[in-house]
């Protein structure tokens, strides 16, 4: 969902205060070893997965109905020459299933490297494959509708520009509908339109209530982990090829390039609102926490068009995403596709901001009627098994899925997976705890891993269980065993090694495209060390978005906690352009903010306006020189200041995941 503004907010406020860098995470001395071929174990499992295949071809007519072109260049750039995206990247997925990839997955990334322009309907068209998200334009009388943005300025403005050169169009953009909160949505927005034009009117940006604050809060606070661990959901670093990366499912891949957020000049609040936008009648539908903390749905009543969001998608979405957020509520959601059906019986195409659009009301019915269905199932499922006394482990290994969801492709686990959905559900109602009390205060990982490596005679011992158990096919054991020998001694080559193979062939054989990306980064760190994918450090607007509180929350998180204990320190803050007076208060360890509050004697007050504070945070402007320039007051003992923020953390951004 959409990591590259996730690291460029980690990066930017990190940067901002008088901390010292984070050392790098210590990586294993390289295992020389380059992707393996799919072992007997893995072909056979592969190949029972093609045998039980019977999914309907009408997915590969959908999927390229409507093309009007393709950009003819399939290297998209910067004007200074920076890759932005490569088209041919996936063309090596043609044919069948070579045994490295799971053909079920083959499948659905031959469906998602359709790209090009398509026509939906009369007046609807889509940009498709060119990032991991859809563009959707909609024709208006005096202009157009950009349905989603892309993640980034420049292959948004590219795309844009193609799209008009096929259509014959020199009419402007008019509106910006965002969907929803997650920046792959959003994030191109600048490559579609002039911020000065939606300050003056000319431009509205159109978004559901709450997006603001969820498309810039959801992943600060844990930004730098989230970012970290989408390097392992999005293959960050892998090559693509049949033994590497494939794509994820949901889409192919993250565009390179700026991202950056406009705020919404209209908002949606409620079910049955509508609106008519540059003369084309829009009925809007409510979502909030199914897919996104915000988000909505939208029906075009005199085009019979259904714009599905990211609600309904072809595949089992995440109820709960491996590179870390709050648990979704698969009962909300599924309710959500309930009402959908209902709302809108004329409708004759639904296209969403992923993957094809669907055709026919009685096949977008049958197709909303399975999504709803499977949210449900997988809420229902769970909360049965846990009330039978099941715990999360068992509950995620459960293998039962209804017949008719299973022949379904749109119901398959391309992204989202049956197991991990079932253990965010239980998560959702019962939290991590499985109640048993022997799991309360367990020893952590390394600790672990060394006494059970003991009690099984040694790292010696553990290998050559291990690797008996690979032969015999059984990876998930293996997994376990050799993450114990590499948590107890990161330096023994020899079980990163037999590791490595076991998580390639994992990878090799998992339907979800999520699932394969991160054994597979896991397999390659542990031959090479961490990866470190470049990022873009671009993305001030998602900061500017950020109110005070958030800064100062985000501020006070990174907060070295043992260094700060026994200080006591009482600062206020006054930003003259907003009449804000805020109160920054450290004791006990922690730094509380609270608006509004005036400390009497403070330690000292600074005095500034919102601009000069982001100057600090955003351009690396001193306190100093700001106090110099009179853009900044500070009274009262500045070594105050000082005693605050120079125990402020800058996080690693390449932490160690598969080994200690």
């Amino acid at each position: 969902m959409k990591t590259r503004i996730h690291m460029a907010i980690a990066a930017m406020i990190a940067s901002t205060l008088a901390a010292a860098p984070g050392a790098f995470a210590q990586t294993a001395d390289e295992v020389p070893s380059s992707p393996k071929p799919a072992t007997a174990a893995t072909t056979s499992a592969n190949q029972a997965v093609a045998r039980g295949m019977a999914f309907s071809q009408r997915d590969f007519e959908d999927a390229t109905r409507g093309l009007i072109a393709t950009m003819p260049d399939p290297l998209v750039k910067t004007a200074e020459g920076k890759l932005v995206w490569d088209a041919n990247r996936y063309d090596f997925i043609q044919g069948d299933a070579p045994a490295t990839v799971n053909p079920s997955l083959w499948r659905q990334e031959k469906l998602n490297n359709a790209r090009g322009l398509f026509k939906v309907t009369d007046g609807i068209y889509q940009i498709r494959g060119y990032d991991l998200a859809n563009m959707t334009l909609v024709e208006g009388k005096t202009g157009w509708i950009v349905i989603d943005t892309l993640l980034t300025a420049e292959i948004a403005r590219s795309t844009l520009a193609f799209a008009m050169e096929k259509l014959g169009s020199t009419k402007p953009v008019v509106a910006v509908v965002y969907t929803h909160s997650h920046v792959d949505h959003f994030g191109g927005v600048r490559g579609v339109v002039n911020e000065a034009d939606v300050q003056a009117g000319k431009v509205k940006i159109i978004a559901p209530e709450g997006f603001m604050d969820n498309a810039v809060a959801e992943n600060v606070l844990a930004g730098n982990a989230m970012a970290r661990r989408a390097t392992y959901q999005f293959g960050a670093g892998l090559d693509s090829n049949d033994r590497q990366g494939v794509g994820s499912g949901l889409g192919k891949a993250l565009s390179a390039g700026t991202s950056g957020l406009i705020p919404p000049t209209d908002t949606i609040s409620k079910t049955g609102q509508e609106m008519t936008i540059d003369g084309v009648r829009v009925v809007f539908q409510m979502a909030q926490g199914s897919e996104a903390p915000s988000e909505m749905m939208f029906y075009f009543p005199d085009k019979k068009a259904l714009c599905l969001s990211e609600v309904l998608t072809k595949h089992m979405h995440n109820v709960y995403t491996i590179r870390g957020a709050k648990m979704r509520d698969a009962l909300a959601w599924s309710k959500y596709a309930n009402e959908t059906i209902d709302m809108y019986p004329d409708v004759e195409v639904a296209f969403a901001s992923h993957h094809w659009p669907t055709w026919g009301g009685d096949n977008i019915r049958q197709y909303m009627a399975n999504q709803r269905d499977t949210y449900r199932f997988i809420h229902d499922q769970a909360m049965n098994l846990a009330n039978k006394g099941q715990v999360m482990d068992e509950i995620g290994d459960a293998e039962f899925f209804p017949k008719g969801l299973a022949a379904d492709a749109s119901s398959r686990g391309y992204y989202g997976t049956l197991s991990h959905n079932l253990r965010a559900v239980y998560n959702f109602y019962l939290g991590y705890y499985d109640g048993n009390p022997a799991n309360l205060h367990k020893l952590p990982p390394t600790e672990t891993a060394k006494r059970y490596v003991a009690a099984m005679g040694g790292e010696d011992a553990v290998l050559a269980t291990a690797r008996k158990a690979f032969e015999a096919g059984d990876y998930r054991w293996v997994a376990e065993l050799m993450n114990h020998v590499i948590f107890a001694n990161p330096a023994n080559a020899a079980a990163r090694g037999l590791q490595a193979d076991t998580f390639e062939q994992l990878g090799y054989q998992s339907e979800a495209g999520t699932w394969r990306n991160a054994y597979l980064v896991g397999a390659r760190e542990l031959r090479q060390g961490v990866l470190k994918p470049s990022t873009s450090t671009q993305g001030p607007d998602v900061v500017r978005g950020m109110n005070n509180e958030l800064l100062f929350d985000f501020i006070a998180l990174r907060l070295n906690h043992e260094k700060a204990d026994g200080k006591k320190v009482n600062i206020n803050m006054v930003f003259t352009d907003l009449n804000e007076t805020w109160a920054l208060e450290l004791s006990n360890s922690v730094l509380n903010n609270t608006k509004g509050r005036v400390l009497k004697n403070p330690d000292a007050t600074l005095t500034l306006t919102r601009p000069a504070f982001l100057a600090m945070l955003l351009q690396g402007k001193k306190l100093p020189e700001m106090v110099l320039s009179g853009q900044v007051k500070v009274s009262g003992n500045p070594l105050a200041l000082s005693s605050v923020f120079s125990n402020v953390e800058t996080f690693d951004p390449y932490f160690n995941i598969v080994t200690p």
